[in-house]
C-alpha cells in the first residue's frame, strides 16, 4: 500500500485577527499517525477535535506541536489536550531559562523566580499546556534544531539563539538593559503597519518584496518543521521570519537537501505577512522565479488568514510565491485540505488558488 498524507488548515479568527490551526495525518490504512501543529483559539481548538474525529477517524493525536507561545497559536491546543488522547507534546518553555537570561534585563531587582513567574503569566496560554501535560502524564519535549517529531525534523530555532537572543527580545520579557537596533526597527515597523497603505504596480518581472524585513522575536522563535512523506517534502513554518527561514535553508543545504527540488507543500509564514519573507529566502526554500506562469504548479502553499481580512495575506507575498511556481490557497474563513494518495472526501471541492495581483500594497 502506498504511503499517503493529508494536511488540513482550519479557519481561525475574523478581520485582522488571524491564527493557525493545523492538523496532519500520514501513513497507510491501519497505521496512520496524526499531528496537530498549532491550535488557534479555543473555538478553533474545538473544530480541530471535531475534524480529527470525523475525517481522521480517531480520538488520538500522536504529536501536538506549539510553534510559539502566542495565544492565537497556543490557546486551541488546550482543547486538544483536554478532549483527545495525546502521545507527545512539543513546545518551548521560556520560563525554564530565567537563570540564564536574568542579567540581560534593566531591572536589577528581578530574580530567577520572579522572571519565571512573569513569563508564565505573560504566556499563559502556552504555560497552560505544560500544566495540562503534567496533569495528564503526557511526555513533554522542547523542539530545538535537530530534534525529530515522527518523520518531521526541527529546522529552527537553534537552542542557544532561542535562549540568549530571542527570549530576551520577547515583547513579554522585561525591558532589556539596552535596546537593540532590531527592536528599534520593529517599533517603526509596527507603527507603520497601522497606517493606511496605497497600492503600487507589480508585474511578473518586477517584485517589491524586500530583503531588509524583520518580525518579532516571538515569531522568529517558531518551530519550523520539515518532513518527507511519500517522497514529497513538506515544510511548516508557523510565524517564522527571514532569520529562522534562512537558518532552515542553510541547515538543509548543509545536509545536502535541496528544498526547491523536493518541497511539494509549504506553509506561508505568519498569515502572509510581508515582514516574514524576502526574495532570497523564497529562492532558497522553493526555487528561483520563473519567466512566466507555469502551466502546472510545482508546489502548493497554504496560508492561514482570517475571514474578511484585508491584509492577510499580502498581495506582494502571494505574488512572490506565484512567481516561483507555487499555487497559493488562503483559508479566509474556510478549511483547506492538501492531500496525496488519500481517498477523496465526500462534499469537498478543489480549492481555488489566489490570482496574481498587478497592484500590491505600497511600503510607504
Amino acid at each position: 500500500m502506498d504511503e499517503a498524507y493529508e494536511i488540513d488548515f482550519l479557519p481561525v479568527g475574523n478581520g485582522e485577527r488571524s491564527g493557525d490551526a493545523i492538523c496532519a495525518r500520514w501513513g497507510t490504512p491501519g497505521n496512520y499517525k496524526v499531528m496537530v501543529y498549532d491550535g488557534g483559539t479555543k473555538e478553533s481548538g474545538e473544530k480541530l477535535v471535531e475534524h480529527i474525529r470525523q475525517h481522521y477517524g480517531t480520538s488520538h493525536v500522536d504529536y501536538v506541536v506549539c510553534s510559539h507561545p502566542d495565544a492565537d497559536h497556543a490557546s486551541g491546543l488546550s482543547v486538544v489536550l483536554e478532549k483527545l488522547t495525546v502521545g507527545e507534546l512539543w513546545m518551548h518553555r521560556p520560563w525554564e531559562y530565567s537563570a540564564a537570561i536574568r542579567d540581560y534585563f534593566k531591572d536589577g531587582r528581578i530574580t530567577d523566580e520572579s522572571l519565571a513567574e512573569r513569563l508564565k503569566d505573560k504566556m499563559a496560554a502556552a504555560y497552560a499546556l505544560e500544566e495540562l501535560a503534567e496533569e495528564k502524564g503526557i511526555p513533554l519535549h522542547e523542539p530545538f534544531k535537530g530534534a525529530s517529531i515522527g518523520p518531521f525534523h526541527v529546522m529552527s530555532p537553534e537552542k542557544g539563539w532561542y535562549v540568549h537572543t530571542l527570549i530576551p527580545d520577547f515583547a513579554k520579557s522585561p525591558e532589556k538593559k539596552q535596546a537593540t537596533t532590531s527592536e528599534s526597527i520593529l517599533g517603526a515597523m509596527y507603527k507603520s503597519a497601522k497606517e493606511v497603505l496605497a497600492n503600487v504596480a507589480e508585474s511578473w518581472g518586477f517584485e517589491t518584496l524586500r530583503e531588509d524585513v524583520t518580525t518579532s522575536a516571538e515569531n522568529e522563535s517558531s518551530v519550523v518543521l520539515y518532513g518527507v512523506i511519500a517522497e514529497r517534502g513538506l515544510l511548516l513554518t508557523g510565524d517564522a521570519g527571514i532569520q529562522a527561514l534562512g537558518d532552515t535553508a542553510a541547515y538543509a543545504e548543509f545536509h545536502g537537501i535541496s528544498l526547491p527540488g523536493i518541497l511539494k507543500f509549504i506553509q506561508v509564514p505568519h498569515h502572509g505577512s510581508r515582514n516574514n519573507v524576502s526574495p532570497s529566502v523564497l529562492d532558497r526554500l522553493i526555487g528561483p522565479k520563473t519567466y512566466s506562469p507555469l502551466t502546472e504548479a510545482r508546489i502548493t502553499a497554504f496560508v492561514s488568514a482570517a475571514k474578511e481580512s484585508e491584509t492577510h495575506p499580502r498581495k506582494m507575498v502571494v505574488n512572490g510565491f506565484l512567481r516561483r511556481g507555487a499555487k497559493v490557497m488562503a483559508t479566509n474563513g474556510q478549511s483547506k485540505w492538501h492531500h496525496h494518495n488519500m481517498k477523496w472526501r465526500d462534499g469537498w471541492e478543489p480549492a481555488k488558488s489566489l490570482p496574481f495581483s498587478e497592484e500590491v500594497e505600497s511600503w510607504d
